[in-house]
């Protein structure tokens, strides 16, 4: 257990962590955009865009992450759309999380009850704005938790993209290992951190979650009890 040499590379091992949580930031807020309006398209638009959002998103969910990230990276160029390995994972896991998001976000919208939708119609309001404030809002509220783990899980896919030499910290760790020949005490300082990250992450989306909906939210309620005991 000689962990100098792999600490002496820790210069290596900070700028993959950079990486690996300026993907996941950037991949999070671009996936949930993209389900957001991915759910909107299938709301508002009609029958035919219904089909085309669940068969992207059928395609998303039932193939792997790595070949979806290798069709990307090595796929694109055949038709003249070069990108970088960092571009390419990002956009794999936008298009990834995208998929997952819709789905999510699904639910929390067919969780609105009908006469909430028949009311916001009654008081005047067009469908952009029934959906914008009567079923999206509420839906948010009522899937964050699942949202959030979603979130969790994309960062640690981040991993993946080490097979298409990005240096996010699982390629920053493979590096690592060729140059001090020390792979346990790398990987064990490698699983820390990334505990440390789905942690501290999982933290502030639970905060952020508290804050985003403090009214409709379990979990304000849950901190209501919590109080209260």
């Amino acid at each position: 257990m000689q962990f100098d040499p792999v600490l002496a590379e820790s210069d290596l091992i900070i700028s993959g962590i950079v990486l690996t949580l300026w993907l996941s930031a950037a991949a999070i807020l671009l996936g949930c955009t993209l389900a957001v309006l991915l759910v909107a398209l299938r709301t508002l638009a009609g029958r035919w865009a219904g089909i085309v959002v669940d068969a992207y998103v059928e395609l998303m969910r039932n193939t792997p992450f790595l070949i979806q990230l290798f069709m990307i990276f090595f796929g694109l160029p055949l038709l003249g759309i070069r990108m970088s390995g960092v571009e390419a994972a990002l956009l794999t896991m936008t298009l990834n999380l995208g998929a997952y998001s819709t789905e999510i976000i699904r639910a929390g919208i067919d969780s609105i009850h009908k006469s909430q939708l028949e009311a916001g119609l009654s008081l005047a309001l067009s469908r952009r704005q029934v959906f914008q404030y009567v079923m999206l809002q509420p839906a948010f509220a009522r899937v964050w938790p699942a949202l959030s783990s979603q979130f969790v899980l994309m960062m640690l896919a981040s991993s993946i993209c080490s097979f298409i030499s990005v240096q996010e910290l699982s390629g920053a760790a493979a590096l690592v290992e060729q140059r001090t020949f020390r792979s346990f005490e790398t990987y064990i300082i490698v699983t820390g951190v990334y505990l440390v990250m789905a942690l501290s992450l999982k933290v502030f989306l639970l905060w952020l979650g508290r804050r985003l909906f403090p009214q409709v939210s379990g979990l304000a309620r849950l901190d209501a009890k919590a109080e209260a005991a």
